[in-house]
């Protein structure tokens, strides 16, 4: 099985200080944990990779590092509910996480505006 390297220091602080910025006081601390994920739709190989996590008013957000500055994304409400950025990879983290938040802000935003009065 392929090990992708863990986030390093500097990749830690990108994810909390990104946080923060966006939700100030109220910043959900992330998590790390690993999830094995194919890297290509058609490998038949699971690779191990390193994830944040974080929850925050209902949403789960993930960011997997997929290999050395490389990262993929998304957010969901329920397992059915699951939603990316409409990019598949990244090769820069604070774009990954700064696309996500923005992404699901305007999903939520969206949803409450098709909600019934």
């Amino acid at each position: 099985m392929t090990q992708v390297a863990d986030f390093t220091d500097s990749e830690w602080w990108t994810v909390e200080t990104t946080l923060g910025e966006r939700y100030g006081d109220s910043a959900p601390t992330a998590q790390r944990a690993d999830s094995e994920i194919r890297l290509q739709p058609g490998d038949r190989e699971l690779a191990s990779c390193p994830i944040a996590f974080w929850e925050h008013d209902g949403c789960h957000f993930v960011v997997m590092k997929t290999g050395e500055r490389n990262y993929r994304c998304q957010f969901f409400y329920r397992l059915h509910e699951q939603f990316g950025t409409g990019i598949r990879e990244y090769d820069d983290l604070a774009e990954c996480l700064v696309t996500l938040l923005q992404t699901q802000a305007d999903h939520r935003r969206e949803q409450q505006q098709q909600a019934p009065a």
